[in-house]
């Protein structure tokens, strides 16, 4: 086990490099000029030269080659200096550490998106029980129905309808703010109801999967009831592709929800994020990628793990 974990640590060196580079690639090759995004095309060559100086853009892109100075004196090498520092340079639109912008907007977006994926995976996995223990009959072809129905909605739609019919005509939720806990409520129903089809039809086909193998014939055979058997051991041998499934959607618990925070006005990653977008704010972006690269590759390396504690046939090696 632990000669695994090292070696998948390991394995993280030449990935993460590898991801540094492109994002460098992307957003200061081909993304062009960051001084012309934010200054616009008006600006003047002396307000040009004073950004790209502020921000270390007159250096060069991949090594120096000027005289006196220092080979790694250039634009990648300080990014990648000051990312193994914990520094994601400054931002241009607040004009402060884009660090700290960061911490701030992390608590907004883990109160609202773990409660989406709490609450969704209970809700989704407790339907889907409920179709394989009953599959075939009314309940289970509702739910089927119910499901095709919610994921032929678009998520905006469910964002507008439940901002206009909730909140503006109904006056049950505050449409927009982040002052207390009610005000993540609208947003987290939407977050909730908006994925529960694709959950709930995941979660009953991998646990459809498990109900007509040997082992639960054996089961009857022995008398247990219908419960202990989908709950103790169907749900157990599903939960593999279901942690499979749930842990794609654990990066976006630190980056936020882009729509849903934007919308109603939560100041979390997803909100600074977007509106880091739409201010030509590089720092802020490029530091929102590379967070979650990282945080894909951490949580793959959780869940590896995770399946050989689910699972004692799986070997680690």
């Amino acid at each position: 086990m632990l000669r695994y974990i090292a070696r998948r640590l390991l394995e993280l060196i030449p990935t993460t490099f590898g991801i540094l580079v492109l994002t460098f690639v992307l957003f200061h090759v081909v993304g062009g000029s960051p001084a012309l995004a934010v200054l616009g095309k008006n600006a003047t060559k002396e307000s040009i030269a004073a950004f790209n100086a502020r921000y270390g853009y007159d250096k060069p892109l991949l090594v120096n080659t000027e005289k006196g100075a220092s080979l790694f004196d250039s634009q990648f090498c300080n990014f990648v200096g000051n990312l193994a520092k914990g520094d994601f340079g400054v931002s241009t639109q607040y004009d402060e550490p884009v660090a700290d912008i960061l911490k701030r907007g992390v608590g907004p977006s883990l109160s609202l998106t773990v409660p989406i994926l709490v609450g969704g995976t209970v809700v989704a996995l407790s339907l889907a029980l409920l179709c394989a223990a009953f599959r075939g009959g009314w309940l289970d072809r509702t739910v089927l129905v119910g499901s095709t129905v919610l994921m032929s909605v678009n998520y905006v739609v469910w964002v507008l309808a439940g901002q206009f019919f909730l909140a503006f005509k109904g006056g049950l939720f505050p449409i927009w703010g982040y002052e207390n806990w009610f005000y993540l409520a609208l947003p987290v129903i939407i977050g909730v109801v908006s994925g529960l089809g694709v959950d709930v039809r995941f979660f009953r086909t991998a646990i459809l999967d498990e109900i007509y193998k040997s082992y639960v014939r054996t089961a009857r055979a022995k008398g247990l009831s219908g419960t202990t058997i989908l709950v103790k051991h169907v749900l157990r041998n599903s939960l593999i592709p279901i942690v499979t499934y749930i842990s794609l959607a654990i990066p976006y618990l630190f980056t936020g929800s882009l729509l849903l925070e934007s919308f109603f006005g939560i100041p979390g990653l997803g909100n600074v994020s977007l509106n880091a977008i739409h201010s030509a704010d590089m720092a802020v972006v490029r530091a929102v990628v590379v967070l979650g690269a990282l945080l894909y590759q951490t949580v793959n390396l959780a869940t590896d793990l995770l399946y050989a504690w689910l699972d004692p046939r799986v070997r680690l090696g």
